[in-house]
């Protein structure tokens, strides 16, 4: 379940709690996207792009509170990684 909450999501948590995540989104050349994608629905994980989500999170001032999780490609150019990254709520800015 999520919901939106001042511009972040949030992971509803069993007994009442929300973990904030927050979406990161990494500029990619096609042969590293198709690279990840092929990885993810293998169940793997492309450890240079999770890093750099997570390093991406931090850099806004975030803590983050799990791995990063991918969750697809855009369509633009340049195309992107996306990543929901969990994060601790007081540990912002």
């Amino acid at each position: 379940m999520r919901c939106r909450l001042s511009g972040e999501d949030q992971l509803a948590l069993p007994g009442g709690g929300v973990v904030p995540l927050i979406r990161v989104q990494l500029e990619s050349d096609r042969a590293t996207a198709r690279r990840v994608m092929e990885l993810h629905r293998a169940d793997k994980v492309h450890r240079e792009s999770r890093e750099a989500a997570r390093e991406q999170a931090w850099r806004r001032g975030w803590t983050p509170a799990g791995e990063p999780v991918f969750v697809g490609i855009t369509n633009g150019d340049p195309i992107r990684l996306v990543y929901e990254v969990e994060v601790y709520s007081e540990a912002t800015h």
